[in-house]
Parts: C-alpha cells; structure tokens; sequence
C-alpha cells in the first residue's frame, strides 16, 4: 500500500503545520507567595553560600535559623542550637523578614494592570504563560472535513492537509504583582575571625555589583546586597557581658507574587480551549424546508417525513 503525499501543503498524518507540531514539555505551575520568597532566601544562605568556620570542633558549616516567635517550639525541637541554658550556640545566622513594599514605582516586565479573562470568569486567569496543541479535537475537524469532502467517494481520506482548524490549550494564571521584601540576616559570633570568615563571602560573592538571583518551586527572584554592613559589637564596653560581635546585613528582593493564597477563590491556573469554528444552525422546522436528503426505505434516505418536509 502506497501512501499518499502529493501537495505542499501536505504535512504529515496530523494534519498540523511544521511549526506547531513541536515536543510539548509537561507544565508544573506552583504559585509565587510570600512563603516562596523566605524558602527562596533561605535556600541560598543555608544551602548556596552554606557558610563555615572555625570552631573548638574544627571547620563546621554555621546554622542557619529562621528568626520566628515560636521560641518554644524551636527550644523544644532544634536543641542543638542553645545551650543548657537556652542561649544560642555561637557562631549562628538568624533571617528575618523586616518589611514588604507593594511600590508602583518599582516594577518588572508586568507592570500594567491585567483584568481577568471574561470568558468562564469563575476559571480566574489573567495572564497566558503557555499553549500547547489539543491533539484530539484537532483530529476530529481534520476528520470531519477530510469526510464532507470525499464522502463515497475514493480519495486518502486518511492523508490529512495543513488544517487551520488548529484547537489550542491557554494556560492562564492570575495577575503578577511585583513588591520588595527585605530581609535582615544578623551573624553571631564569639570571635573576630569567625566574624571575618562569615562577612566576607556576602562582599565577594556577587561580584563586582551586589546583586544575584535566588530559586524556589521554579521560580527565580533578583536579590540585591545593601552596601551598609551594620556592626553591633560589645567588645568596647569592658563590661561583664559575654563578648559578641554582630553584623547586620540588609538583603532586598525584588520578588513577585501570584495568587491569594488560601483567600484565593479561583483556580492557581486555568486552561481554556479556543473555538475554531463558529457555526448558526437555520431552524428548518419553523421555515418548512425540504430534507436535503429524502427517498425509499432502503436506500438509507428514508427519513423524508411526508412530502419531503422536516415537518410529518
């Protein structure tokens, strides 16, 4: 048997252009939150810069906590981190999240206001982020067209054209806002050079500018290093207390978010399918017209009604 393949715009059994019959990549969307961005700036300093120094136990990596009111819980289930008497172990890195600026000022690719889509509004979406091919529907108007025009008749009816009845998937999400978080990360130490070893890394890690980018559940935030390098230092006092040396830095994201949360009513994402045709079918009934299609029983024409009419 020898296939048919005659004609330019013949591309295969699809039916589909060349260009749009590309290898789909399977989408996994997990919304931007605030809690997104803290596991983001987390991961870079506990994991990416995981930051060593000497200790009375050799060259260790320096814990990294989460600075949280739940004192009681951490005291009961993160012990290593404090002493009999419930200080904290030196040297140590503490994180907090010291504000949240919603800034019109301050604004990445998407800064216009995107209304949602008014088609099925209760799906929610305001943003396309992908498309791909609905293959089966697509099959199905390349079938029925391949089948109105050969019908008995022989031809490769299953040969299937360039169609630009193309039946597409839109991935649509909820509308990106852009705000700027800061971030207070407090080093701990007991000495001097343990202070050295923990700061520098924050000074030439970015290179020659004082920005780097930082990733969670796919997504990728730009972080910027604030040039004031806070010190807090007792060792001029001469007092009692116990010798500290503390360094605070100031670390601004610019982060966006999706999505309300647990608040949201609508979906994280949506998906909605464009129409290809559009059709106005004519009341036959009311007008009395002839079937297109009347004749004797047998001749798989017999739903002629009477006279030929739709009407009996």
């Amino acid at each position: 048997m020898s296939a048919y393949t005659g004609g330019k715009q013949n591309q295969g059994y699809t039916g589909i252009p060349k260009e749009e019959s590309q290898t789909i990549q399977e989408l996994n969307f997990a919304p931007s939150t605030l809690e997104t961005v803290d596991y983001a700036i987390y991961d870079f300093i506990n994991d990416k810069l995981a930051l060593r120094t000497t200790t009375n136990k050799g060259v260790e990596q320096v814990p990294v906590i989460w600075a949280s009111a739940e004192r009681s819980f951490q005291i009961k289930n993160n012990k290593e981190y404090r002493d009999d008497e419930g200080l904290i172990v030196l040297p140590a890195i503490t994180i907090e999240r010291a504000s949240v600026i919603k800034d019109l000022s301050t604004r990445g690719a998407y800064y216009g206001n995107m209304f949602p889509f008014q088609s099925q509004p209760e799906k929610g979406g305001s943003l396309v982020i992908a498309r791909r091919i609905k293959q089966d529907k697509t099959s199905n108007f390349a079938n029925a067209d391949a089948k109105r025009k050969f019908n008995n008749l022989m031809g490769p009816k299953f040969v299937r054209k360039a169609t630009s009845k193309v039946v597409y998937e839109t991935v649509s999400i909820p509308p990106i806002v852009y705000s700027e978080i800061t971030y207070t990360i407090l080093l701990r130490t007991e000495y001097q050079q343990q202070m050295n070893d923990l700061v520098q890394p924050f000074i030439t890690r970015p290179g020659t500018n004082n920005s780097f980018l930082i990733n969670r559940d796919g997504h990728r935030y730009e972080a910027f290093v604030q040039s004031d390098f806070a010190q807090n230092n007792n060792i001029g006092a001469m007092e009692n207390e116990e010798r500290r040396f503390e360094t605070s830095i100031d670390i601004k994201v610019l982060a966006y978010l999706v999505g309300e949360g647990l608040n949201q009513d609508t979906p994280k994402f949506s998906i909605r399918e464009n129409a290809v045709q559009v059709r106005i079918q004519r009341e036959r009934v009311v007008w009395d017209d002839a079937l297109p299609a009347a004749g004797p029983s047998g001749t798989g024409k017999e739903n002629a009604g009477v006279g030929g009419k739709y009407r009996e």
